[in-house]
């Protein structure tokens, strides 16, 4: 094996050792006018995965990893401008949008997984699980188109020790799908929904929705129960019995529930605001994933950074786990024929801004 063939693999081994411990909650919004905002967060405890966003031009091209070192898979060039955030290294996008207004990210799957065995006479068309939501940025425009392209590669994990992944795919008309692989066969769901977990497979948390069947918004009112009288405790309590632990199909519940019963507003801006006001409630802490004595990373959250799009307007806004603050990147302003590709850390300084305030020394008025 070459030298930089074995430089790649290393990368790799590590990278998918990392990725064993990923969660992400999607969801997705709508305004009045029905314009889609898609959002979610991505979670890693072990350590910071060293994020970066990338914005890639029209006519870049790059090439996939395959499972026998360096890149030598699918070679592919953009058709589209597009802005990703990324894991690790550059390539590996796990969230973007591109100039057409199609949007794409990778989901951890674990245990329910499994892609085509890898083939080194199909090593040309064989295109890596971390790499397939580049290739989709950068190629296409709407779901049909994709789906009829996926026919022709071979989506390939890296090292058969790390975990598969699935995608959410939403275009600019809202129209959303998620993609799994098991046993070796594309699965396509269309997802009216809008949310997606990790495992089970998509369909299992859909059907698992049934069991909380009687989960409504708004107030119990009083019940009689015998002579006695009893009454709710606080707001909300329509919701009582949602589950609230961390795991995949708590969370799908959640998201569902939470996104169904948040109004509807006018702008996508801010829609946007209220995308990243519910996933507040998918922060994970980052030390409720070791056991006790386990040393816990110096990191601040387990949720590394939340993403949401505005696919109508190509506007894409992220947060971190060290700033809070959000930031947004508005295609509309990139020059996608002429721009160079770049990247760059999401943040500049990691650590979270503190505002001073001021306040005034005068006496108040009625002090005077």
């Amino acid at each position: 094996m070459k030298k930089q063939n074995l430089l790649a693999a290393t990368v790799f081994m590590g990278l998918c050792c990392t990725l064993t411990a990923e969660a992400c909650t999607g969801i997705t919004l709508r305004t009045l006018s029905g314009q889609p905002v898609a959002a979610r967060t991505i979670e890693w405890a072990g350590n910071d995965l060293q994020s970066r966003y990338v914005i890639v031009p029209r006519g870049f091209t790059q090439q996939s990893y395959v499972p026998d070192g360096g890149k030598e898979g699918l070679a592919f060039t953009a058709r589209y401008g597009y802005v990703g955030l990324s894991v690790e290294q550059d390539e590996f996008v796990v969230e973007g949008l591109n100039e057409a207004g199609l949007s794409a990210g990778l989901f951890y799957f674990p245990g329910y997984g499994q892609y085509e065995r890898y083939d080194q006479r199909h090593k040309e068309s064989s295109l890596s699980d971390l790499q397939l939501v580049s290739w989709i940025l950068g190629n296409f425009r709407d779901i049909d188109t994709l789906t009829a392209a996926l026919g022709k590669i071979h989506v390939v994990g890296i090292d058969p020790r790390a975990s598969t992944v699935h995608w959410r795919v939403t275009e600019e008309s809202g129209r959303q799908v998620v993609l799994e692989y098991t046993d070796g066969q594309l699965r396509c769901y269309e997802n009216p929904l809008g949310v997606l977990t990790n495992s089970p497979g998509f369909d299992w948390q859909l059907t698992n929705l049934n069991n909380y069947v009687n989960l409504f918004a708004g107030p119990i009112v009083h019940r009689k129960v015998g002579e006695l009288t009893l009454s709710a405790f606080g707001g909300g309590s329509g919701l009582h019995g949602i589950p609230g632990d961390m795991t995949p199909p708590s969370r799908f519940v959640r998201a569902a529930f939470f996104q169904a019963t948040a109004p509807k507003l006018t702008d996508t801006q801010e829609t946007v605001m209220q995308a990243f006001h519910l996933l507040n409630n998918f922060d994970i802490p980052t030390g409720i994933q070791f056991t006790e004595g386990t040393p816990v990373p110096d990191i601040p959250s387990a949720t590394q950074w939340t993403v949401a799009s505005d696919l109508q307007h190509r506007k894409i806004y992220y947060r971190t786990m060290y700033d809070s603050s959000i930031r947004c990147i508005d295609l509309a302003t990139l020059p996608f024929e002429r721009v160079k590709y770049q990247s760059a850390p999401l943040d500049k300084e990691k650590r979270q801004p503190v505002t001073y305030l001021q306040p005034s020394m005068e006496p108040a008025a009625e002090e005077r």
